[in-house]
């Protein structure tokens, strides 16, 4: 009876452990959405929101990484549950960088005074990467609640579709700053943006393999 209730504890903890992980992943999702919102629509206070926002990110990940330990040091968990609590530990860490890309995202707004040239944001292809991206992160909490991996593994060649852009970003920003001497603290801060939803790809995809 007593191994019975352990393995019931036991259960209902990795259950929970998934819920909270899964609402951390809404959340960084928010603040990814909202950082490119507040570029997007000249939205200062919008960055702000994700600038103060980053203390609950941060909040979370210190509470995953607390109920991790529990598990560990009170249940013993074993085999494929074991895997289970060390990838969410690892994941969380993931999570946990994204969110800190999303805060950067909204600086480097809040540093242009949240005034983008609209067509040099169109060019760098900046709002097809962050679709790709929002994308991604649904897909990977999809595919972490559901122990779902055909989806994890369609997300690497998403990836790919990031690397590109960011690589044309690149070649574009250059021209812009050669035609455009206006628009070079623009274009920089714009080219920083997109190599921090880069690696918020990298990040995914990271995610993507724990699955």
């Amino acid at each position: 009876m007593a191994k019975f209730k352990i393995m019931t504890r036991l259960q209902e903890e990795l259950d929970h452990l998934r819920e909270s992980l899964s609402s951390m992943a809404m959340l960084v999702t928010q603040q990814l959405q909202k950082s490119v919102n507040a570029l997007l629509d000249e939205d200062v206070d919008l960055a702000n929101e994700v600038v103060i926002n980053e203390k609950r990110v941060n909040a979370f990940e210190l509470r995953i990484d607390q109920d991790c330990e529990q598990i560990f040091t009170l249940l013993n968990p074993m085999a494929n549950d074991m895997r289970f609590v060390i990838s969410t530990l690892k994941i969380n860490t993931d999570m946990e960088r994204i969110g800190d890309y999303a805060e950067g995202i909204a600086k480097l707004i809040l540093l242009g005074n949240g005034s983008f040239d609209k067509k040099l944001i169109e060019d760098l292809g900046l709002k097809k990467m962050v679709d790709g991206v929002i994308e991604m992160m649904e897909l990977v909490n999809k595919a972490y609640v559901e122990d779902d991996t055909k989806t994890a593994r369609s997300i690497f060649s998403k990836d790919n579709v990031l690397d590109e852009i960011s690589q044309q970003a690149s070649l574009i920003g250059e021209k812009y700053i050669r035609e455009n001497l206006d628009l070079i603290q623009q274009t920089l801060l714009l080219i920083s943006i997109i190599r921090k939803l880069e690696r918020v790809g990298d990040h995914i995809t990271n995610i993507a393999e724990e699955v």
